[in-house]
């Protein structure tokens, strides 16, 4: 990254920044915004008042309206044009231009996704890696529990080579994707690559076997490789559950060290062990959504391996008794951490959806009008907020919803055509045929095999022409 004094523009940059900081701090963000943008034009590499610029452009952003907010979808269809000059400038090699374009977007929506991965792109591509980092840094910081942007930061990280900071973002979006070999496979190499730069590997780069001879003896060469695998066997596992525990005894205050024992364990169907890593690290952190997160899931699956011990034996009855057990237990568990976690809006969707479930209505309104606040959880909650409203017979709130869910779905896809049926229905079941025709048209013509849409079409057309 150029350094602001090196930058040819240095004096104008500079007292543009100190201008725009200055209108930051008092609160007068469109000309702290202008200023502090015209700067990062003159000089891409001038870190902090890029830094600047996307705090006030989130300032802006979260006190402005509502619906601005929470319909990023719609945004996002605004911003197509500009994406699409920006792109044009980044694939002719002009990435610098294509880094100002993008920026350009992010001041009318600095959460806009396309724009944020568009500036990352342009940002490593003009040699700006640190761009990159704080942009998504920023959008984590808002919306912590997307895992995307946590993994695109992490990789952000890497590539700027601060493997430990990487090592941490994979670690938390493997928390909730525990499944996920990909993520699994980055954090191994994070986590080796950190060990190697901290063992002294940078100094032996060209020297055969050369990380081997920091090593102090064979064993450590063999974690090491073990490590960098992608899929981890089982006698190579017990060897990394060694060296874990290790790690725990040297630095009991680490939680990645307790989150990765944990992970290994889920790996190797170990959940006992698993929760009580878990719960011994609570003992640490009693205020961790993440750890929470992972002592449900391993919790589930010991459940789900039970169930499964259960009917191989062919008890029928005792599976059942531990599935009503573990559903159980999958509420209770969400009603602790709601009330643990009340601005968590992720959780307050799922505890909405056990509601609906079990056709508790109005327990389930209530925490998914809560649950729409949040972007990602949007459509998915406003679209259940219509069914609980439905199965009410509240038809006139239950189109309210769909609605307004439609505004923010942009891109005809599945969960477009399941708000357009289900208006379709509720247009059918009040008479208005003309209405339920244009919403089922529009399904029918993306896929004509979408639930029995070509049965409703068919019988629409026949009554139109019975007209």
């Amino acid at each position: 990254m150029p350094e602001e004094t090196r930058d040819p523009n240095a004096q104008m940059a500079q007292q543009l920044f100190n201008k725009g900081f200055a209108a930051f701090e008092r609160g007068n963000l469109d000309i702290a915004i202008d200023l502090l943008l015209r700067c990062v034009e003159v000089s891409p590499g001038f870190t902090r008042a890029r830094q600047f610029l996307r705090a006030a452009e989130i300032q802006k952003f979260k006190k402005g309206a509502a619906p601005s907010f929470l319909g990023g979808k719609v945004s996002e269809l605004a911003s197509l044009p500009a994406i699409v000059k920006a792109t044009a400038l980044l694939k002719t090699g002009k990435a610098e231009q294509a880094l100002f374009e993008a920026e350009k977007i992010l001041r009318q929506n600095p959460l806009n996704r396309k724009a944020v991965y568009l500036l990352v792109e342009a940002a490593e591509a003009a040699g700006q890696t640190e761009a990159a980092i704080l942009t998504l840094k920023a959008v984590a910081e808002q919306q912590p529990d997307d895992n995307d942007i946590v993994k695109h930061l992490g990789d952000a990280y890497m590539k700027s080579g601060d493997f430990a900071k990487a090592r941490d973002c994979y670690s938390k979006v493997l928390a909730g994707r525990p499944t996920d070999a990909e993520v699994l496979k980055l954090l191994k190499d994070a986590e080796a690559s950190h060990s190697m730069k901290s063992g002294g590997w940078e100094e032996t780069v060209g020297e055969k076997d050369g990380y081997r001879k920091l090593m102090r003896d064979e064993e450590q060469a063999k974690k090491l490789d073990i490590t960098a695998k992608a899929q981890t066997a089982a006698q190579d596992a017990e060897t990394m559950i060694a060296d874990m525990r290790a790690r725990i005894a040297a630095e009991p205050a680490n939680l990645n060290h307790y989150r990765a024992l944990a992970r290994l364990f889920s790996q190797q169907k170990r959940f006992g062990e698993a929760i009580a890593v878990l719960e011994q690290t609570k003992t640490i952190n009693a205020a961790d959504p993440e750890l929470d997160r992972m002592l449900t899931a391993a919790r589930v699956q010991e459940f789900g391996q039970r169930i499964e011990a259960q009917r191989a034996r062919g008890d029928a009855a005792g599976a059942e008794r531990l599935e009503q057990e573990r559903n159980q237990f999958v509420f209770d568990d969400l009603v602790a951490r709601v009330e643990r976690y009340p601005n968590d809006l992720r959780l307050r969707y799922e505890l909405g959806m056990q509601y609906f479930q079990n056709e508790y209505y109005d327990d389930a309104i209530q925490q998914l009008q809560l649950a729409q606040r949040a972007p990602k959880e949007r459509a998915d909650a406003l679209f259940h907020l219509a069914k609980c409203f439905r199965a009410k017979g509240q038809a006139d709130m239950a189109v309210m919803q769909l609605e307004t869910a439609l505004e923010s779905l942009a891109f005809m896809d599945a969960n477009r055509m399941r708000v357009l049926f289900e208006l379709g229905e509720l247009a059918e079941a009040a008479g208005d045929m003309e209405k339920a025709f244009a919403y089922y048209r529009e399904v029918y013509g993306a896929d004509i095999a979408y639930r029995d849409v070509g049965q409703k079409m068919e019988r629409m057309y026949k009554l139109r022409q019975k007209k």
